[in-house]
């Protein structure tokens, strides 16, 4: 082979390889584009024709403008419209944000936030939502709606209760061992210790700090906690599951939920039962004489 034919050969080696790294990146991109990333926010100003419900009734909300959950928010919408079926609950599921508007949330008894992520909701549906909640109604928040990626600072602050840091990465779902703290109804079905398999999130610090109630917390020995060299670790206190009042209203958190298998596991569907009657004020509200 000439020198001529060499470089010319290496030349052409070169170009190949560069189409396949362009057509790596360009496959990676359009992937984390479909989840969400880079995506431009919407914002619904007509609210959806919700057709008659049946008190009681569960709102279940599972719009995205950041990353999507593309596995558990199908299986959620499915678990709970099981839920409904079993307990005579309506369930009206949408990824409409006007929905949240005073007239249709007085339909519903409880809200859920099925991994719900980024910027959803217009400023005259924030506050829509926050005061129906602070004046008797109930919330609930699965796993990405906890994420952080909101801007909206009385949600991410007061009504999750903590900030999201990360999750870890590249070895992201482990089996690790969660403990229930409580014997509290929504939990008190569950052994201790609780071993079982997802995505753990860590947060900047605990809501136990702010006085929230912690039903589970997890064994931080139990797993590795590295995000691509970062140290993820919260320390003793690490929980996942918690709730509290938010005025009048009810709301729960819970970091599990990544996978579509956890809507079907039988100790955290009844967990997920046992949150919405909770939330809903099915059995009383405990936080009826609190201030808005």
């Amino acid at each position: 082979m000439t020198s001529t034919s060499r470089k010319s050969w290496i030349k052409r080696l070169l170009a190949a390889l560069l189409i396949l790294v362009l057509l790596a990146a360009a496959k990676a991109a359009y992937e984390m584009y479909s989840r969400g990333f880079w995506k431009v926010p919407v914002y619904e100003s007509e609210a959806p024709a919700i057709p008659e419900l049946q008190r009681p009734a569960v709102l279940v909300f599972s719009k995205t403008n950041s990353f999507k959950h593309e596995e558990a928010i199908p299986a959620a919408e499915t678990l709970f419209r099981q839920l409904g079926q079993k307990n005579g609950w309506s369930v009206y599921v949408t990824e409409n944000g006007a929905v949240h508007n005073p007239a249709d949330l007085t339909r519903f008894d409880a809200i859920i936030w099925n991994n719900v992520t980024g910027d959803v909701l217009t400023v005259e549906q924030r506050t829509a939502m926050k005061d129906w909640i602070d004046n008797g109604g109930g919330w609930i928040g699965l796993h990405g709606a906890g994420d952080s990626s909101s801007e909206w600072d009385w949600y991410i602050d007061s009504l999750v209760g903590a900030r999201f840091t990360a999750h870890p990465y590249p070895n992201q779902f482990q089996q690790a061992t969660l403990h229930p703290e409580s014997d509290d109804s929504i939990v008190s079905h569950l052994p201790n210790p609780w071993v079982r398999t997802d995505e753990w999130y860590s947060f900047e610090a605990s809501p136990r700090n702010k006085d929230y109630n912690i039903l589970v917390t997890i064994d931080e020995h139990s797993y590795e906690l590295d995000f691509r060299g970062e140290d993820l670790s919260m320390g003793d206190d690490h929980p996942l599951i918690w709730k509290h009042c938010s005025g009048q209203g009810r709301a729960l958190y819970s970091a599990i939920g990544h996978t579509a298998a956890s809507y079907s596991e039988p100790a955290y569907v009844t967990l997920l039962e046992q949150a919405v009657i909770w939330a809903a004020g099915f059995n009383g509200n405990e936080c009826q004489n609190q201030s808005p």
